[in-house]
């Protein structure tokens, strides 16, 4: 949950600071005129240049206090323009306790104002999240509430409490991301799917190491074996409202607390952002966490499968070969290539229910960082019109992903001399789309589609949005997926 309030109001509350909109150009929106100390000449004489995100502080002679936001040009006004903006301003008002936007003042015609309203209130929540739990001394945002002020602020109402829901459940994720492992093992991270579970109303079944083995679950149980920290499978469900038939999503999501990359052992820097290994799952849980809140007309499944990775006297060697859940075997070349090994298992699982589609998300592949870098996710799937939707969604909520081709001629790479599969291709060769290929071996005919979310998993720098480690990149996209879903062709 996000600690604060939010609301949509026609009028400002009194002794809120405001944040207005300024154009390139020192220029107000049409039709919306600036408060009393907010000057043109004033921000000339500052040096204020309305760049998109630029925010100056003005104080009038009544004590009004007003942020100067810049916009940037009005023609290049964006949804995702608003959500940046508004965390620009929250970052400038870190220390008042209440804060209006009347950003909304600044969105062009033919742009959705449900949608900016949604994305301002995403944008404020996330600037304002800090993970705290270990510091002594946080420095905690100290904004209570922010009200979206616009003429037609009770057609906007839904859009804001929507935006707080996900901000919550992006800000759910971060947290379970950014946890040490030793904090975070398998077992903790089963009981907080648990408890979120109760808490909104999911249905959840956790099934320990005698149930993933009576259940042949061979990959989870491979990877696990060389830690001392028993591994978890959880299974969610949201049912939603109503008794009409509605298609089934699968969401799965890898959960390696720890990587240590096992007995194929990963550098001392290589391990320092490993309690990051389990993104894909807390993104899941994230995102199923909001469910019954925002109710979405379709049945969702969010599977977890969550162990560490270690390199223990009983792990896993280089060369042994495990039996996945569908039957097929693996040769296991590279221990560190675990990630793979595990959501085979969760997959082959997911497909057995026949959903409309199967979305996987997974810091999977060091090659998607090298491809894309660490704003991008790599997209992949079988089904054009499910990689479209995904791609989409992402770009309606602020999480680009680019699709890369699942090419055939790269399956040979995974040809093992032992072994149905080996668990990886040819040395720097397309390693995300290998990875890829890998994957749907396990799903059958039903429609999927594969994140790679390895470099937007992780902010290695504060950029005024999102606050250095885990971003919960993944849940907005889910979100907004779900929302809007329409079952694949290929799935009726």
């Amino acid at each position: 949950m996000t600690p604060i309030s939010f609301s949509a109001a026609a009028t400002a509350p009194a002794g809120s600071v405001v944040a207005v909109p300024v154009f390139t150009g020192l220029e107000a929106p049409a039709g919306a005129p600036w408060p009393a100390p907010l000057q043109a000449s004033t921000l000339a004489t500052l040096g204020f240049e309305a760049r998109c995100g630029q925010v100056q502080t003005l104080v009038g002679g009544d004590g009004q206090v007003v942020l100067a936001v810049g916009m940037g040009s009005p023609d290049e006004v964006t949804v995702d323009t608003l959500r940046r903006t508004a965390a620009c301003a929250v970052r400038s008002a870190w220390r008042v306790e209440a804060l209006v936007f009347r950003l909304l003042d600044a969105v062009p015609e033919g742009v959705d104002r449900a949608a900016a309203a949604q994305a301002l209130v995403e944008g404020a929540a996330l600037a304002a999240y800090r993970f705290s739990t270990y510091r002594s001394s946080p420095n905690a945002c100290r904004i209570a509430g922010v009200t979206v002020v616009a003429p037609d602020a009770h057609t906007l109402a839904a859009a804001v409490a929507w935006g707080a829901e996900v901000a919550g459940a992006v800000c759910l994720a971060r947290d379970l991301v950014n946890e040490p492992a030793g904090a975070l093992t398998p077992t903790r991270l089963a009981e907080r799917a648990e408890a979120e579970a109760t808490r909104v109303g999911l249905a959840c079944r956790v099934l320990d190491e005698a149930a993933i083995v009576e259940q042949r679950f061979g990959g989870v149980l491979g990877v696990a074996r060389g830690s001392a920290e028993p591994p978890r499978f959880v299974e969610l469900t949201y049912e939603p409202p109503g008794d009409q038939p509605v298609p089934t999503v699968v969401l799965v999501g890898k959960g390696i607390t720890f990587d240590s990359g096992g007995l194929s052992l990963k550098t001392a820097d290589g391990m320092m952002t490993m309690k990051t290994d389990m993104s894909g799952a807390a993104a899941v849980l994230g995102a199923m966490s909001a469910l019954p809140a925002l109710a979405p007309a379709v049945r969702v499944v969010g599977l977890l499968p969550v162990t560490e990775n270690m390199p223990g006297d009983r792990a896993i060697k280089p060369g042994d070969v495990l039996v996945t859940r569908n039957g097929t075997t693996v040769e296991v070349l590279n221990t560190d290539a675990e990630g793979r090994l595990v959501l085979a298992d969760a997959l082959a699982y997911g497909a057995e229910q026949a959903p409309a589609a199967i979305i996987d998300l997974a810091t999977l592949t060091g090659a998607q960082v090298v491809a894309l870098g660490r704003r991008v996710s790599g997209l992949m799937g079988t089904d054009d019109g499910l990689v479209e939707q995904v791609r989409a969604a992402g770009d309606r909520a602020g999480e680009p992903a680019w699709p890369l081709p699942l090419t055939a001629d790269y399956r040979c790479h995974l040809d093992s001399d032992v072994a149905d599969l080996k668990n990886i291709g040819r040395a720097g060769e397309a390693g995300t789309v290998v990875a890829g290929l890998f994957l749907r071996e396990f799903v059958g005919d039903v429609p999927w589609a594969h994140l790679d979310i390895a470099g937007p998993a992780r902010a290695g720098d504060d950029d005024g949005f999102l606050a250095k480690g885990g971003t919960g990149v993944g849940v907005r996209t889910l979100l907004e997926l779900l929302r809007t879903f329409a079952a694949p062709l290929s799935s009726k």
